[in-house]
């Protein structure tokens, strides 16, 4: 069964007496997965559809919208992890000032009963909601109970002691650790999107590149990484071992930071095509080279050290 993915406060096409598992799910990682699992037991049990209640523009971009880009992945990459996770039906709530002036009562009447019919819910024991945060799990365990729904509330996950957080991701992504985030996520980090037409430079320097825009996206620690790379359209669909460059490009001046990959033994078009780039290994920060020598010098070596890494 394709996945149903509903943007609104009604549910639309998507049966009723859904059990969703609900939160922000940006990254999609242990802990949400955890949630999603409890949800999918409870919907086996009931014989409901499995749904995931999330919020579209992510609450943070609603209320500090000068933050900067944080999110670890799009709404569309978000969807498919799900899609590849089992969940039948994604409602994407819109966040917007209404939904922020709902206090906790009014979330769950509106939203979760009489909008989008759920049997059951499943959140995190840290999750809150409504007006200023004023409903945690213990008033949605009332609330929804009053209405006849289900609840249930999981404890945090933890690897080695550390909570697993969206925000510990991003931290560890920001320190050039990859290797961490991608404990806590389960799967490495990924840059999704369609291959886009850049400067070209790296055609004339023997290390053509796919090009990616990072968008809103949350900026790893910029520098150069060894990478898993599936091109998911076209031709050339499969998966690519490389060595990608993120960030601004500063040997030729600097610019908008993008994601630029060389992928191994590799030829052929991607233009157009959707690239997914998994950030494996860190390997070095961006850096000025005094001439173009040294700089070809370095891409080798870091195309030999990439190889190494992912060998």
């Amino acid at each position: 069964m394709e996945t149903l993915v509903i943007r609104g406060r009604d549910r639309g096409e998507a049966p009723a007496g859904c059990v969703a598992a609900m939160g922000n799910f940006d990254g999609v990682h242990l802990g949400h997965r955890a949630v999603i699992e409890a949800a999918r037991v409870e919907a086996e049990r009931r014989g409901a559809p499995l749904a995931v209640l999330t919020f579209e523009p992510h609450p943070r971009e609603h209320f500090a919208p000068q933050s900067g880009p944080f999110r670890l992945m799009s709404p569309a990459a978000r969807a498919e992890r799900l899609a590849q996770l089992g969940v039948d039906v994604v409602f994407e709530v819109p966040f917007d000032d209404r939904l922020a002036a709902l206090g906790a009562e009014g979330f769950v009447d509106e939203v979760i009963h009489r909008g989008l019919g759920l049997s059951h819910v499943v959140t995190g024991a840290d999750f809150r909601f409504g007006k200023d945060r004023e409903g945690d799990a213990e008033a949605l365990a009332a609330l929804c109970g009053a209405r006849g729904i289900g609840t249930t509330a999981l404890p945090v996950v933890d690897l080695q002691g550390a909570e697993v957080s969206s925000t510990a991701i991003r931290a560890a992504l920001s320190e050039g650790r990859p290797e961490e985030a991608a404990r806590m996520l389960g799967h490495l980090h990924r840059i999704v999107g369609p291959v886009e037409h850049g400067e070209k430079r790296g055609r004339t320097l023997g290390f053509p590149t796919a090009n990616l825009s990072l968008g809103g996206l949350h900026r790893p620690r910029f520098g150069v990484y060894a990478v898993r790379a599936d091109v998911l359209s076209g031709p050339h669909a499969g998966r690519y071992d490389g060595a990608a460059s993120l960030g601004v490009r500063p040997q030729y001046g600097g610019g908008t930071p993008n994601l630029e990959t060389f992928i191994l033994d590799f030829d052929g078009d991607l233009y157009g095509e959707t690239l997914s780039v998994g950030l494996a290994r860190f390997i070095r920060p961006e850096g000025v080279f005094p001439t173009q020598e040294a700089f070809l010098a370095r891409m080798r070596e870091d195309v030999a050290e990439a190889r190494k890494c992912l060998a």
